[in-house]
């Protein structure tokens, strides 16, 4: 017996719904890391990593609707890894950056290795829930 095999139709994302679901995560990321939730430090650290790969990811999709969801996972752990291994240089006017809250959010500070697998797991859930939306949607 062969499994069904479900073919995609050719995927343009909406941008609204992107955009709105990037907020989203971004607040709950926020909110992780707020220390109001009594999570444990691991869970916070690289839950809250975890879902800052996942707004790259929602990022990206957003600026490329068209994309496949596979170009788009890719796209944006080479974006997330580049940004973690651009922690390790340290100039003047980047820690300038740095130094304010929004771009410490965005760029970080401090080179952490394992961040690298968080990310892979937050990029990985926003491509397997967009797997899933896609092919629920051909369904039905």
């Amino acid at each position: 017996m062969h499994a069904r095999s479900i073919t995609l139709k050719p995927l343009q994302r909406s941008r609204v719904l992107y955009a709105s679901l990037a907020a989203l995560v971004v607040g709950a990321g926020l909110f992780w890391r707020s220390g109001v939730l009594p999570l444990p430090d691991f869970a916070s650290k690289y839950g809250g990593d975890a879902l800052w790969a996942l707004v790259v990811f929602l990022g990206l999709g957003f600026l490329c609707r068209g994309a496949s969801t596979r170009w788009i996972a890719g796209g944006s752990l080479c974006l997330a890894w580049a940004v973690e291994c651009l922690q390790l240089y340290h100039a003047g006017w980047i820690d300038g950056i740095r130094a304010t809250l929004l771009g410490r959010l965005i760029l970080g500070s401090t080179f952490n290795a394992p961040d690298l697998v968080a990310y892979a797991i937050g990029i990985a859930l926003g491509a397997l829930a967009e797997w899933v939306y896609r092919a629920r949607a051909v369904q039905t």
